[in-house]
């Protein structure tokens, strides 16, 4: 029983944790932030920080493994097909990622910043965007077959769709651009189904 309590505890100083860092990550930033700064968010000993992570960076790389685990699109979601000749895909996909990523901002931020001065960070980030593009990566399927060409190899014509959404996302969160979901998910769509098919949406 006392071992059940002491393992609920460590999880909800965890999470605590997690959560600090979250939100100051988005007030001050990664590199501006410490691990006092978090353990005093969260409200914890500065030593308990140690009993969780190893250090910052291994708090971060936690973050974005709690990423990599929600950002999966449901395939059996009715409004779902692996076909990005069909602009109806092209908006399912933006709009999915882009409140994805607008709900994880503050870490998405944090390892762009950490990707900056840490090398293994650097290659993180890439192994983390290559896997994003894998996942949709046979929704080009069908471009040979319908006679589209696209503006270049597919895996540059994927990285070009996510870095799109996430630029103008960055945007919008830092204050440049004042547009509301539905704006963003709508312009977005017509932007990428363009880039990539060459043809306007009715």
């Amino acid at each position: 029983m006392v071992a059940g309590r002491r393992s609920e505890r460590s999880a909800e100083t965890e999470q605590a944790l997690k959560h600090a860092a979250r939100r100051l990550f988005a007030e001050r930033g990664y590199l501006n932030t410490k691990i006092t700064d978090i353990t005093a968010a969260a409200g914890r000993a500065a030593g308990s920080f140690y009993n969780h992570f190893a250090s910052k960076e291994e708090l971060l790389q936690a973050l974005l493994k709690d990423l990599a685990d929600e950002s999966d699109i449901s395939t059996e979601d009715p409004a779902h097909r692996a076909d990005f000749t069909d602009p109806g895909s092209v908006r399912f996909h933006v709009a999915s990622y882009w409140s994805f990523a607008r709900k994880n901002w503050p870490v998405l931020r944090a390892v762009q910043q950490a990707a900056l001065v840490n090398d293994d960070f650097a290659r993180i980030a890439a192994r983390f965007a290559t896997e994003q593009r894998d996942e949709v990566g046979d929704h080009l399927d069908g471009f040979a077959p319908a006679g589209l060409r696209l503006p270049g190899s597919a895996d540059a014509s994927l990285a070009m769709m996510f870095l799109t959404v996430t630029g103008l996302l960055q945007a919008v969160e830092e204050g440049g651009l004042a547009l509301t979901d539905e704006q963003a998910v709508d312009s977005l769509t017509r932007f990428i189904y363009r880039g990539l098919t060459g043809r306007d949406i009715d």
